[in-house]
């Protein structure tokens, strides 16, 4: 029943006050007329009855103008308990309800600068008319508790509906967060695809097109050498197709997130297989690894380990397109904390890589971000080209990665 009431109140709020206005009128009258030994009710009602009507006057204007409301109802009871009125909890009712309201919608400072001071002056202008009857506490002690009751429902009532806006708000800026988080990892995603397979096909298609043209140059003058060349090309293609069907078979995957892949990651380990493919296509690769701590490498986390591979092969396949030598070096320095990567070429480069353009460029500054490192490419001062990275040894989360790249960057 109460739920109901409280529902039609909110969507009739007139209504709903013009009820509560002649409700507290009907109530000031009746209370008026209530009287003990002590206090007998006095013998004209029409002060009451005019009172009345200007406290439901204000009653409906209570939410608007809370305040203005109080100082009305408050006075009208001030005069009736003057009067000699018995301050009884109907007579009081309008009073009660623009405390409510007062409480309800203002700040507590509000509501005890206006609410107080009414309950004093009322209970003084009560004790004035009967200070010494049987009924004192009646008009002091009841006086006050029936006052205090509608501010405390009021205050209630405002905290209440602070703490649902507060909820509300902060389900609609989760909601909000988790659409965008969404997103992100859609993105990411869709990143990640990219230069997977940008990784796995444009490297060795550029190779495989090398090794076409270098055997079909060298068909009539070296035969044999021409028929190696598409031995090796036989085997940068079925590479390509295989990192293809990995990456794709990873794809289709339903399963859960940490089962194992259709194809084992490709790592440093592989790295005499790249040499020996950019070889067969032409290119001159030297590999050079040093340790600066005592020992042997450390091993790489398999992330970074496919980061390592994945920076290598993207740079060796820039350096067979653009280097003018045919020449390049790759080195990797192992130190306590990170891996160094450095790959160079000689001369000066035919069509030198666009910087901060080209998805190769930004696929490995992608990748050496995502494991919490850095990579750095462009011309150097000597001639040719320079792709430079460092690796932690185990990858970083995204919060820290992001909170050490530079700010351009992010």
């Amino acid at each position: 029943m109460t739920s109901h009431l409280e529902r039609f109140a909110e969507r009739h709020p007139h209504l709903a006050d013009v009820v509560l206005a002649l409700a507290l009128c009907a109530c000031t009258v009746f209370g008026a007329q209530i009287s003990t030994t002590d206090s007998p009710a006095p013998a004209d009602p029409w002060p009451a009855r005019i009172l009345a009507l200007v406290c439901g006057a204000a009653v409906l204007k209570a939410r608007s103008h809370p305040r203005a409301a109080l100082l009305v109802t408050g006075a009208a009871a001030a005069v009736l308990t003057g009067l000699g009125h018995l301050p009884s909890p109907l007579l009081l009712a309008p009073v009660m309800a623009a405390l409510y309201w007062l409480a309800a919608l203002t700040d507590s400072a509000t509501t005890g600068l206006y609410g107080y001071p009414t309950m004093a002056v009322l209970v003084a202008t009560s004790l004035s008319a009967a200070p010494l009857g049987d009924d004192f506490m009646l008009r002091s002690m009841g006086t006050m508790l029936w006052l205090l009751l509608p501010l405390s429902l009021g205050s209630l009532s405002r905290y209440r509906r602070a703490y649902l806006e507060s909820a509300q708000a902060r389900a609609a800026h989760a909601e909000h967060t988790r659409e965008e988080e969404a997103q992100l990892r859609v993105t990411q995603e869709r990143m990640r695809i990219a230069r997977e397979l940008h990784d796995a096909v444009a490297h060795h298609m550029a190779l495989a097109n090398a090794q076409a043209g270098t055997a079909a140059h060298l068909a009539a003058t070296r035969p044999e050498q021409a028929r190696k060349i598409l031995a090796d090309l036989v085997g940068t293609t079925s590479s390509a197709l295989l990192e293809l069907r990995a990456t794709v078979g990873v794809l289709r995957q339903t399963g859960a997130p940490q089962a194992d892949p259709l194809e084992p990651t490709p790592g440093l380990d592989r790295l005499p297989e790249l040499v020996a493919a950019c070889e067969s296509a032409g290119l001159t690769v030297t590999v050079t690894v040093t340790v600066t701590t005592e020992g042997e490498p450390r091993r790489l986390s398999p992330g970074v380990d496919l980061t390592a591979y994945r920076i290598v092969q993207e740079a060796l396949t820039n350096a067979k397109k653009h280097a003018s030598n045919h020449a390049a070096r790759v080195r990797l320095t192992h130190t306590h904390a990170c891996l160094l990567i450095t790959v160079t070429n000689d001369g000066p480069a035919v069509a030198p890589p666009v910087l901060g353009g080209g998805y190769g460029l930004m696929g490995m500054r992608e990748r050496a971000h995502s494991v919490g490192g850095d990579l750095r490419a462009g011309p150097r001062t000597e001639g040719g080209f320079e792709v430079a990275a460092v690796l932690p040894l185990q990858p970083r989360t995204q919060a820290e990665a992001l909170a050490d790249r530079p700010e351009e960057d992010r």
